[in-house]
């Protein structure tokens, strides 16, 4: 076969735009995701040139978010969680609560109906892992107080999420069907709550049997491979893993494969080969993601920048201004310093991989229109971009007051 297929293009074509815009970004000290996205839109349907296969890069972007979820499951601590539950989980939700709620506020003036104004305000709620972990990284505050905060807070909005992702496509009937924009009545109640109970019901047997069995078969399983000495093998192991576990979850109990990878992940992470386990998978998990965020961008319309200024304008509002004022109020109500509330603040200040899978799901469910997605995406783009400013800023301002007056404690 010496004729390019629509596959290989479309992979081939994806990861060396990622990697060279990538490249640009980081040069240009912005998050590599910013090239990833920028890559989307270059070889997507809204820009002149080469155009990816539409039909593939969804496919492929399936792979992205169940590698995604993997990761995250793998890196998901509950002694993390626990050891600052008392602002993190109060913090967060209420967090979500604020910025869903000025999401659905922004979205009436749309003329939208409630249910889309909800997706719409949860997509701008919860911000990205990527971004968020590489910033503390870079300052090396992700042992500081404020980080492990900040960490916490993300390990609740993610699950948030997790639970939103199950819930979502069991009330798409309601959430379609709210308001006068629809024109449509829409389910029941009755047939709403069977279905969300129907959801939860097989949820909670896919954890069970995760609890039950793959928490012991997994863990037995990659000891055995250990025991070989073939690192090629373990690795196929963790990919196996995380792959079957999601298919298994939506072909036997009709859950997404999202939610199956993310326990998938979860399920490892207990066992004492998680390290290795995320080492191993890493190339692989980065290689996909890659493509999962080229598969955004090529969603996104760079004319959305100009058709619709005023909604680009609010959804960054919310999210760089609203999102952080809510929460450097919470942190200040919880009794900490202003510096530890202005480090979680501007650590949540963007948003990234939950909000692209949300929004597409709220698109491919009829809930969410194209526009909200465009805005969505146009959001993210501008508030990654946003970030390291704010950052910057927040640095500037730390020196010059320990410069000032005696520093005092986070």
């Amino acid at each position: 076969m010496h004729h390019a297929t629509p596959l290989i293009s479309t992979i081939v074509g994806g990861i060396v735009l990622a990697f060279i815009l990538g490249a640009v970004a980081s040069r240009l000290r912005l998050p590599p995701l910013i090239g990833y996205l920028c890559a989307g839109i270059v070889v997507g349907p809204h820009t002149p040139g080469y155009t990816a296969d539409q039909a593939l890069a969804p496919e492929l972007a399936e792979l992205g978010v169940i590698l995604l979820m993997f990761g995250v499951g793998l890196h998901f601590s509950i002694k993390d969680l626990m050891a600052v539950k008392r602002i993190a989980i109060p913090g967060a939700v209420v967090q979500i609560g604020i910025a869903t709620l000025m999401g659905m506020l922004v979205s009436w003036g749309f003329g939208w109906s409630w249910g889309q104004g909800l997706v719409y305000g949860l997509a701008l709620s919860v911000a990205s892992t990527v971004v968020l972990l590489k910033a503390l990284q870079e300052r090396e505050l992700v042992e500081s107080p404020q980080g492990r905060i900040a960490v916490g807070w993300l390990i609740v909005e993610d699950l948030a999420m997790v639970l939103a992702l199950v819930l979502l496509p069991a009330m798409a009937g309601l959430l379609a069907g709210a308001g006068p924009a629809s024109g449509d009545a829409g389910p029941g109640t009755g047939e709403v709550v069977l279905a969300i109970f129907a959801t939860l019901g097989k949820v909670a047997a896919f954890v069970a049997v995760m609890l039950v069995i793959g928490r012991r078969f997994i863990p037995w399983m990659l000891e055995r491979i250990v025991w070989t000495g073939n690192r090629e093998m373990f690795r196929l192991g963790v990919l196996a893993t995380a792959l079957g576990v999601a298919y298994g979850a939506y072909a036997l109990f009709g859950v997404s494969f999202a939610l199956g990878a993310f326990f998938a992940g979860m399920v490892l992470a207990e066992s004492e080969f998680s390290h290795r386990a995320a080492e191993e998978s890493l190339p692989l998990r980065d290689a996909f993601a890659v493509l999962f965020f080229v598969s955004v961008g090529m969603l996104f319309d760079p004319m959305v920048l100009v058709n619709d200024p005023w909604g680009v304008l609010a959804t960054v509002f919310i999210i760089v201004v609203g999102k952080s004022l809510a929460a450097l109020g919470i942190v200040r109500a919880f009794g900490h310093s202003g510096q530890t509330g202005m480090t979680i603040a501007v650590s949540l200040a963007q948003i990234g991989e939950f909000s692209f899978i949300l929004a597409s799901l709220g698109v491919y469910l009829k809930i969410l229109p194209e526009r909200g997605q465009a805005l969505i995406l146009a959001g993210a783009l501008l508030s990654i971009m946003l970030n390291p400013v704010l950052f910057h800023m927040l640095d500037l301002y730390t020196a010059r007051r320990s410069r000032g007056a005696d520093p005092q404690p986070a």
